[in-house]
């Protein structure tokens, strides 16, 4: 007997497909089926598992293309199991791992690892991203043809900058014979130093070393002048000032193949965060101004940024609740990235087409890889999202094995209700 689901009387958001409608999903043995636009009783009335959807919106699976899982190394802090668990309880359906893992994912070997415990969990898919150079220090490119063939969908050395500027263009001009993306880690070390938060008035008063925002926007400038050189895609990661928005926004003016993803932390908070040496607001880079903020929010309205990530960084209690000075870069974000997005739709900032585009339709996109659309035939992996429901969020439900949020005991509103990969229910908050 066919294994069905039936979705009904929801809003489906489908910008592929240039739906924005109430209606219903069907989908059978894995697979969308059909989508009814309109009244459920024109959907089929036959045998299969009904779910209400009244009042939600029924969304291509979300995919996150930024997040930290940490295996293999540091599985105290999370793992491939526990981090896309957290991911579908966030509502997302695929995300893509970042290769600072302990050893470094350079090799067929961590790739083939990271690969069968994601395959074994079955909470999400995961794409690897594997390193640019070997053991990401920046002296030699990694085997780009054995990561390929293990499964790495981009590369990256995120975490840390690919600082010689002759291995970043090697490295774009390589990638060209395995079509590969590259991920800039933008960050200019020597100006960065020891600093520990934005630089300006706020890390004066302090008393902390500051990072200035040149660091980003100087290694923005310079990848986004080898892409252009070698005429080779590249992807921005993380971006968190006006002038890195400015910059992608002239480079995509003048033709540079380039695309850009920030995250939730960036467009909701700014460096006041800290306050009294919070160091759950510890990240690099670091926050910023509100000034920062605004212009990242006008560069997801505009079209300059092209996808929200979460950069979910998980860390232990250890190393986070220490000095300010020594406490770990990072925050965990799969299970927040909806409802901090969602404010930026009630602020009319955005649209929830457009956050469907930054959150489903673009990752998919931009690395190359199947979803972000229901269409028929495709792979069943559909997000439930309830925009209205208020929680209070709170360390006892973190899924995450970390618990290293500046969002905790926040009250939010919207969230993912119902996580479904390849038909399956993931996670079922209804």
């Amino acid at each position: 007997m066919p294994q069905s689901l039936l979705l009904k009387n929801g809003r489906i958001i489908d910008p592929a497909n240039n739906i924005d409608s109430p209606g219903s999903l069907l989908l059978e043995n894995g697979k969308i089926k059909s989508v009814y636009l309109g009244d459920y009783a024109n959907s089929p009335q036959g045998e299969c598992q009904v779910i209400d959807a009244s009042g939600k919106w029924i969304v291509p699976g979300l995919v996150d293309m930024h997040v930290h899982l940490r295996e293999p190394g540091e599985e105290y802090k999370e793992t491939v199991e526990s981090g896309t668990r957290a991911a579908a309880s966030g509502g997302f359906t695929a995300v893509a791992c970042m290769p600072n893992t302990s050893p470094v994912n350079d090799n067929e070997a961590v790739t083939t690892l990271i690969l069968a415990k994601a395959k074994k969990a079955g909470f999400a898919k995961v794409y690897p991203v594997a390193a640019i150079s070997q053991h990401s220090d920046g002296s030699r490119l990694a085997e780009f043809g054995e990561l390929q063939k293990a499964g790495a969908v981009a590369l990256s050395d995120d975490g840390r900058p690919v600082e010689n500027s002759q291995l970043m263009r090697r490295a774009l001009e390589y990638s060209t014979n395995f079509d590969f993306l590259l991920i800039s880690h933008a960050e200019e070390m020597t100006l960065c130093g020891d600093g520990v938060m934005n630089e300006g008035p706020l890390s004066t008063r302090l008393g902390l070393r500051g990072i200035p925002r040149i660091a980003e926007e100087i290694m923005i400038y310079r990848d986004l002048a080898l892409a252009e050189y070698v005429n080779r895609p590249i992807h921005i990661a993380h971006i968190s000032t006006r002038e890195s928005v400015d910059l992608i926004r002239r480079a995509k003016l003048k033709g540079c193949q380039v695309t850009a993803e920030t995250t939730p932390h960036y467009f909701t908070l700014t460096e006041e965060a800290i306050g009294d040496y919070n160091t759950a607001a510890k990240m690099n880079p670091p926050l910023r101004t509100l000034d920062d903020r605004q212009a990242i929010q006008e560069g997801l309205e505009d079209g300059t940024i092209d996808a929200i990530a979460t950069d979910h960084a998980p860390h232990s209690r250890a190393e986070k609740e220490v000095e300010f000075d020594l406490a770990a870069n990072g925050i965990i974000g799969l299970e927040t990235s909806v409802p901090l997005a969602l404010a930026l739709v009630r602020d009319k900032i955005i649209s929830p087409t457009r956050l469907v585009e930054l959150m489903s339709v673009n990752p998919c996109r931009i690395l190359g890889v199947k979803g972000g659309s229901l269409d028929q035939g495709a792979s069943a992996d559909v997000t439930l999202i309830d925009p209205d429901l208020t929680f209070t969020y709170e360390e006892k439900d973190v899924v995450s094995k970390s618990k290293n949020s500046p969002f905790l005991t926040w009250s939010l509103q919207g969230k993912a209700v119902l996580t479904i990969l390849n038909g399956k229910i993931t996670f079922d908050a209804l």
